[in-house]
């Protein structure tokens, strides 16, 4: 593991200032040993608490890299976590200024909305039983790194390589619904450029779910009641241009629509 301060100053500066300046940087291979999970999540958070510190709120978190599609696009082998941030965060169909994104790509997933703290993921069942309403959703990531040449690290380093999110306006009880048995067809202007199922999720967006509760409870910051949880990709995550509408139907969630401004707007 990277010891000091060193390496980590040098790479929050580095993906603060491509946030910033709207240039990507190049990878953390520098600075980051490549596996190096534990500091690259020390990044993360020093980060995250440069975004509280200048105002920010967090709604909850985003799970990363659970679609074998995903994994295989990216070149990495494992799940991440990442923050979700209030200003983050867009109605359905709202429109989405693409200049405050470097490099978009959109993928569409299952939301979990929080009716209860979660202090223990053993249980299945408790995990469950945590979740107040499933949300169909688009998650935009983006990532600081330029031409998304990123490793592991880089992708926990950059927050999970987070850009913003939509969430359909209508939840369904999970008394109502399978996680596991969805169905994602996603629309880019009418034309399907990306299919998957709940299974495509860690086998079960529950499964993620849990995977990031026990996660969490490992490091001291376990999720709680209201929080929302973006499971992670039900299928290949696709690039995003200057005004692109996206739509995503999972069945039997509903659709929800990612709309990006003009390149000058």
């Amino acid at each position: 593991m990277t010891t000091g301060t060193g390496p980590i100053d040098a790479a929050v500066e580095r993906l603060e200032l491509a946030a910033t300046s709207g240039i990507a940087c190049a990878p953390l291979v520098d600075l980051l040993t490549d596996g190096d999970i534990d500091t690259a999540y020390q990044v993360q958070r020093r980060l995250t608490e440069r975004r509280l510190a200048a105002g920010a709120r967090i709604v909850g978190r985003k799970i990363g890299l659970t679609s074998a599609a995903v994994q295989r696009q990216i070149g990495v082998d494992r799940p991440d976590f990442g923050v979700l941030f209030d200003d983050m965060s867009y109605a359905d169909g709202e429109l989405i200024p693409v200049g405050r994104l470097l490099q978009p790509k959109a993928e569409a997933e299952v939301a979990f909305l929080l009716a209860s703290d979660l202090d223990d993921a053993s249980d299945p069942a408790v995990v469950r039983a945590a979740v107040a309403l499933a949300f169909p959703a688009l998650e935009i990531v983006d990532s600081r790194i330029a031409d998304w040449k990123i490793g592991i690290t880089d992708t926990v380093a950059d927050n999970a390589s987070s850009g913003v999110f939509v969430v359909g306006a209508t939840g369904t009880p999970l008394a109502e619904v399978e996680p596991i048995d969805v169905t994602m067809s996603m629309r880019r202007g009418g034309e399907v450029v990306s299919t998957g199922t709940g299974a495509d999720c860690l086998g079960d967006p529950l499964n993620a779910l849990a995977w990031l509760a026990a996660t969490l409870i490992e490091v001291g910051t376990p999720l709680r009641a209201g929080d929302l949880v973006l499971s992670g990709a039900l299928g290949p995550m696709v690039t995003v241009a200057p005004g692109d509408v996206f739509e995503a139907d999972i069945a039997p969630l509903g659709t929800v629509t990612a709309r990006f401004s003009g390149k000058d707007q």
